[in-house]
Order: C-alpha cells, then sequence, then structure tokens
C-alpha cells in the first residue's frame, strides 16, 4: 500500500456542550479518490473545515506527505497542498472564467501599485486547461455558464496553486444533471491519473460506486468503517446501513389508502413564452401529486408561476374553485399557497438570520396575532416545536441560517412552510444536497401534510417522484405530458420526461 498523501490521528473537536469530533482516524493514497460519507450531523463538515484550516482541532495530528502540519487559516492548508472546493463556491456571476480563476492572486507582488500581468495570467489560464484537458471558454462570464462549467471553473481555481496534492468536492452533483454528473467524474478521473487526491463528499449513494475507490463513513463524530469499493461491493454492504447504524426501511411512507378529496389547486391553460405552455392540471386535497422533468423542461418556472414570482402570460389559476391574479409571492402565500423552492440559499432563507427570524416570515400575520408588535414568547414556543418536529439538528433557534448543513437548511424552510399554514404546498428539489435519513423525514412530513391539504412534489429525480407521489405527471420541454387511466410506472415516467412521450 502506498503511503498515504494526508492521515488524521486522534482527531477531536468540540463546540461548547457538543462534541463535534472524537477520535477520528482518517487516510487518503496519492492518486484516490474517497467518499466522505455521513448524514446531517455526522461530523463531516466539522472534519473538513479543520483539513481546510476553516477551525482548528482540539486534539489529534495531521500529516501530509509524512509531515505533521498545523493549520490556523485556508492560506495553511493551501500551501500545505490541500485545496477546498465548497458546496456552493463564491465565484463572481459577472467576471469570466479567467478572472475568478485568479481572484486574489492576479499579481506576484503586493502592494497598492502591484501590476496585474494580464498576458501572464492567460498563459497559466491556458497551461491548467492543457493539463486538465477542461473544454472552457474562460473569456466567458461564470453567470452566462452551466453548472458544471461553473464547477469546473472552481476546481481549476483550487488547482491554480502550485503544489496542491488533495482536492477536497463538497457535494459537486448536487446541482448537475446526469450528463453535466458524467462530465465532471471524467475531469475527476483526470485528476486522479495527474496524481491529485480527492475526498469526495455527497449523500448520492450510487455515486460511490461510479467514481470512488474507497469510502469512510463518519457517524456521531466519529469514523465508524473505512473499506474499498471492490471490497464493498463484493460483500454487498449496505451504505445507507452504516450510516445511519441500522437497518433501511422503504425510505418512502405508504401512499394514500382514501380516495383525494377536492381539488384545491388548478391550472388550466397556463403558459408563459418559451418556458412552458398549455398547463393543465389538478391537485387535490389527501393526495401528493408528483411531476417529474429534467432541468431546463419548465420545471422550475411552472413552480415560480405558481407562487407568484413570475407572471403567467395566458391561462388560469384556480384555489378552492375560485380564479386567482397571483402577481406576487405575498398574493400567492394570502391564497394559501407556499413554496419550498429548488434553491434554498437564495430562494428559501435569510441566511444571515436563524430559525427564529426565518420560521415566521411567511406568515407575520399569524407571528403578531393581527396587531403590529410579534408576540415574541409565542413565536419562541411554536419554532421550537416545529423545529422539533421537522428534527433540527442542532436544535438551535439562534444560530445562522447558513451556519447549518443543506439538509438543516431544508428543514428550515419546512417549518416554515408549516407555520404558514397553507392549503397548498408546492417542493421543488426537495432533497438536494440531503442525506438519506433526513431524507425519510421530509417524505414522511409530506405525506402527513398532504391529510389535510394539496402536495405538489417537482423534482428532476424520477425514483423520488414516483416513490412518493400518488399520482404523477412529466413535463418535457414546457409541455405536460400525462398517463393513461392506469398511471405512470416508474419507467414510463421516466421516459415521459426524457422523450416526451407515453409508452403505447
Amino acid at each position: 500500500m502506498a503511503t498515504p498523501v494526508l492521515t488524521a490521528s486522534d482527531v477531536s473537536k468540540r463546540f461548547g456542550p457538543v462534541q463535534a469530533l472524537r477520535g477520528v482516524d482518517f487516510h487518503v493514497g496519492p492518486g484516490e479518490v474517497h467518499a466522505l460519507l455521513g448524514i446531517n450531523g455526522a461530523g463531516k463538515s466539522t472534519f473538513i473545515k479543520i483539513l481546510s484550516g476553516i477551525i482548528q482541532k482540539d486534539g489529534g495530528t495531521l500529516t501530509v506527505a509524512g509531515r505533521e502540519v498545523h493549520f490556523r487559516t485556508p492560506e495553511d492548508a493551501i500551501r500545505a497542498g490541500i485545496a477546498t472546493v465548497q458546496q456552493h463556491p463564491e465565484l463572481v456571476a459577472d467576471m469570466s472564467g479567467l478572472d475568478n480563476i485568479f481572484l486574489g492572486r492576479e499579481t506576484a507582488g503586493r502592494g497598492l501599485f502591484a501590476r496585474i500581468d494580464r498576458a501572464g495570467l492567460e498563459a497559466r489560464a491556458e497551461a491548467l486547461l492543457a493539463r486538465f484537458a477542461v473544454p472552457l471558454d474562460l473569456r466567458q462570464e461564470v453567470g452566462q455558464m452551466s453548472a458544471v462549467e461553473r464547477e469546473a471553473v472552481a476546481i481549476l481555481q483550487a488547482l491554480a496553486v502550485d503544489g496542491i496534492r488533495v482536492l477536497i468536492l463538497d457535494e459537486p452533483t448536487s446541482t448537475l444533471t446526469e450528463v453535466e454528473r458524467e462530465d465532471l467524474f471524467a475531469l475527476m478521473n483526470q485528476l486522479k491519473t495527474r496524481g491529485i487526491s480527492i475526498i469526495y463528499i455527497t449523500h448520492q449513494l450510487e455515486e460511490v460506486f461510479a467514481i470512488a475507490d474507497s469510502f469512510s463513513v463518519f457517524r456521531a463524530g466519529t469514523c465508524v468503517a473505512r473499506m474499498s469499493v471492490a471490497e464493498a461491493r463484493e460483500s454487498r454492504v449496505s451504505l445507507a446501513e452504516l450510516m445511519l447504524g441500522e437497518a433501511v426501511g422503504d425510505v418512502f411512507p405508504p401512499k394514500a389508502g382514501a380516495p383525494a378529496g377536492e381539488a384545491l389547486l388548478e391550472l388550466e391553460g397556463l403558459g408563459r413564452p418559451h418556458e412552458f405552455t398549455d398547463i393543465t392540471l389538478q391537485a387535490r386535497r389527501g393526495e401528493i401529486l408528483g411531476i417529474f422533468g429534467l432541468v431546463g423542461s419548465g420545471c422550475d418556472e411552472l413552480s415560480k408561476t405558481i407562487f407568484g414570482a413570475l407572471p403567467a402570460a395566458r391561462g388560469t389559476i384556480r384555489v378552492h374553485g375560485r380564479e386567482v391574479a397571483l402577481r406576487s409571492p405575498r398574493a400567492a402565500l394570502d391564497a394559501g399557497i407556499f413554496l419550498v423552492p429548488g434553491d434554498r440559499r437564495s430562494e428559501g432563507l435569510a441566511l444571515s438570520r436563524p430559525a427564529l427570524f426565518n420560521v415566521p416570515l411567511a406568515n407575520l400575520r399569524r407571528a403578531s396575532g393581527g396587531f403590529w408588535a410579534l408576540r415574541r414568547g409565542r413565536l419562541r414556543r411554536d419554532a421550537q416545536e416545529l423545529t422539533r418536529q421537522v428534527a433540527l439538528h442542532p436544535p438551535s433557534l439562534t444560530t445562522p441560517a447558513s451556519g447549518f448543513s443543506g439538509g438543516n437548511q431544508q428543514k428550515i424552510v419546512l417549518a416554515k412552510g408549516l407555520y404558514s399554514q397553507a392549503d397548498i404546498y408546492i417542493f421543488v428539489e426537495p432533497t438536494v444536497g440531503v442525506d438519506i435519513g433526513a431524507r425519510a423525514k421530509i417524505y414522511a412530513q409530506m405525506r402527513a401534510l398532504a391529510r389535510t391539504a394539496a402536495v405538489v412534489v417537482i423534482s428532476s429525480d424520477c425514483d423520488e417522484v414516483h416513490g412518493v407521489a400518488d399520482r404523477t405527471v412529466a413535463l418535457h420541454k414546457g409541455r405536460l405530458v400525462a398517463p393513461a387511466a392506469r398511471g405512470f410506472s416508474r419507467d414510463d415516467l421516466l421516459m415521459a420526461g426524457i422523450m416526451g412521450e407515453v409508452a403505447a
């Protein structure tokens, strides 16, 4: 076995009364893709922040290429050869790929009058592209790039520093299509052949067998398992059971047994130019309606039109049988519609504010009792109950939303929806970046909501839509594809979403 390029021995970290890491042993070899797995709250993020120099360990040792290292800042980690691409890379949308790659490192010297060598930067960028064969136009603004191109820019930004031995990728595929994911995997394999080790964090367990050489599982702040993917495949190891520490049942709750009730939401001939056209459907009390569509199918735009964030060009929306004009999200909320958006960070949360601030935002009338002043004591009790109901971890009402994992951020959005007391709930990509344990809890909450409300689940994950919904349709290039009376099988739903066809 080759000497590990990175080793952690007996690493520990405590935050106040919470022991986030205890006695963690970990290593990754040269040119190895090593998946780091664990449910939200298992300690993965804390460990990665220690490796990245964002926070400092309380105990234990770290070695890089056989030499003990101590990180006090991210720059220390980079100098030691460890670079990190966060789950949501902080790129500047209106700057070019080239400018983003060298942002903060444009000059060789320091000081106010240090000169930017533009030709030198372009030459270094071309060398990076030649080394890793990434098909990118670095003159293009990042905001105009696809998701996988932005991820590639973030990776090149990390590798632009000489001497990088270990690259940490935190959930890089959470917003990618299947094709884009394969493109990213091809880039990762290139990095691997160049001898760069990759620590790969993902909640998509099938990706472990597709790209990784080995994996470690964190649970309750400790590393409970490490093995090669070949060994796991041969012995038929359940990654989900290793993560949860218990046998895994069906992640989807039982479907509705009783017939659906009255139509709470009705769309008739709804359309927006170049996005979707002639959408006619109903969502009923007591059921979950599933809409499957790939990225670019019009699903996101449809959800925002129903929620009043985008204007409909034609068609009608009826709520409780009455036609409504939803010209703003405020109007949609007043009509009893709540949207759990696909991008919770920019559209669903005030990231700098805590759960106590976020939870009541969709129903300030309830928070104030109809008066001008908030009923703070009642609000705190309600927020505590709802965050307990959605199993927020840690159960803090005062921690900024940005301090929670992706799965727990989604739970705050869900608590906000419960507080709104809506009649119609629309979930868009509800489990992106969410571990299998939290996913099951979110699906169970959807089913509980559907007992008294209409629930619409819109997702590019066909298995998710088919597994959780009572009734399914597909959206293909802006057109609705509905099944015959017998309903969609899983394969028929996939075909409808990809090809726009209903199987004969």
